[in-house]
């Protein structure tokens, strides 16, 4: 008998979203979906009670959707009735297409809603329908092919892929938060762990020419390019003139804390750009003890300079770590490019500065006048994804 699928759609799945609180959890849907929409450029996304719908057979489009934010899994799938002879006479028919004489397989079905039957049933019937059909043999633990039917009240769904998604949670749905990008291997990847917890980022570049030339430019904006298309939009980017700030810096009599007054201009100006955007944080790639500006110390004293919080998504990775993730979101590349993006700590940098010391190494200096100038000549740019 020849079956017809008159229906396919994508499957959308999220994971702690369904956690949510009832108000939440439809702010967060309504979120995700839009998003989705924006990935996709379709109008056809919906909502279902738990689950999210694509009117799309596309692959591709499927892979596109897991990599919204928020989204747990995805899957293509023919949409049927929740009567149990047709989905096990459109379930055999779609197994037979994909399930070859010498392959294994296994049925994974599951029932939301009230029917006569159970999810034992589907699995049991399908399975030995499908032996009869195919030749093949059952195997529960490794199976060649895997064909999932999931019945959802009135319809049910057959697919054979579960591709996994990004998780987390929808973007924007935290707010805003200036992420400090200087081009290196840690910032991008910190940008990105707090977009997949729902921050949408405004970037903010410290450029330090004369002191570099060119390529730290170009590679921190190429890194932003590619958090753009992670947001599948524009990314409000500020490039602010940094080489002069750092050259008055730099004369500071008490040398050695150079790495920590650095940081806390670098963050005067990450609290200036957040005033403008209306953001309520900003994100740093520091690691706990990576480099001498992050010892406990002295993050305690490079804090004191701004009543901001500040977000350190990766303050227990090591570096390992963090380039094994930057490797998977696509910036690592981009971030090991030549460039010149640091004139190097002073010969012994301070580890243990306190905050008196560091106020007391700043006197005279006006750098919040400094900054607020300094991000007022700032060039804003939207960075499109690459």
């Amino acid at each position: 008998m020849v079956i017809f699928f008159t229906m396919a759609v994508i499957i959308v799945r999220y994971g702690e979203i369904g956690l949510k609180s009832k108000a939440t959890r439809a702010s967060f849907e309504g979120r995700l979906i839009e998003n989705i929409k924006t990935a996709l450029g379709s109008d056809k996304v919906w909502r279902g009670y738990g689950r999210i719908y694509v009117d799309s057979s596309s692959r591709e489009d499927a892979v596109k959707a897991s990599r919204v934010f928020g989204v747990a899994s995805t899957s293509v799938a023919v949409e049927t009735g929740s009567g149990l002879e047709e989905i096990l006479e459109k379930a055999t028919a779609y197994a037979a297409e994909r399930i070859r004489k010498n392959d294994t397989f296994a049925v994974r079905a599951r029932r939301v809603g009230k029917h006569s039957y159970s999810s034992m049933d589907i699995a049991r019937q399908l399975g030995a329908r499908i032996v009869e059909a195919t030749g093949a043999k059952v195997d529960l633990t490794k199976p060649d092919v895997e064909i999932f039917v999931e019945v959802r009240d009135r319809k049910a769904y057959i697919y054979h892929e579960v591709i996994k998604g990004v998780g987390g949670l929808p973007l924007g749905t935290q707010g805003k938060a200036v992420a400090l990008i200087s081009g290196g291997i840690d910032s991008p990847v910190a940008a990105w762990m707090m977009m997949r917890r729902g921050v949408d980022i405004i970037a903010l570049f410290l450029d330090p020419t004369p002191l570099v030339d060119k390529r730290t430019r170009e590679r921190a904006l190429q890194g932003i390019a590619r958090l753009a298309g992670w947001k599948n939009a524009a990314i409000k980017t500020y490039v602010a003139p940094y080489g002069d700030v750092l050259i008055e810096l730099l004369k500071v009599e008490d040398y050695r804390l150079g790495c920590v007054l650095c940081k806390r201009a670098i963050y005067r100006a990450g609290k200036a750009v957040a005033e403008k955007e209306k953001a309520k944080a900003i994100i740093t790639g520091e690691s706990l003890g990576q480099v001498a500006s992050q010892t406990m110390d002295n993050l305690h004293a490079i804090d004191k300079v701004i009543d901001l919080p500040v977000l350190r998504p990766l303050i227990g990775h090591d570096k390992e770590e963090i380039i094994r993730l930057a490797k998977k979101i696509g910036t690592y590349e981009v971030s090991i490019l030549p460039a010149n993006c640091c004139l190097g700590p002073p010969p012994h940098p301070e580890t243990r500065a306190s905050p008196e010391r560091v106020e007391k190494a700043e006197k005279g200096l006006d750098l919040d006048e400094k900054i607020r100038k300094m991000v007022e000549k700032a060039e804003i740019l939207m960075i499109e994804g690459d």
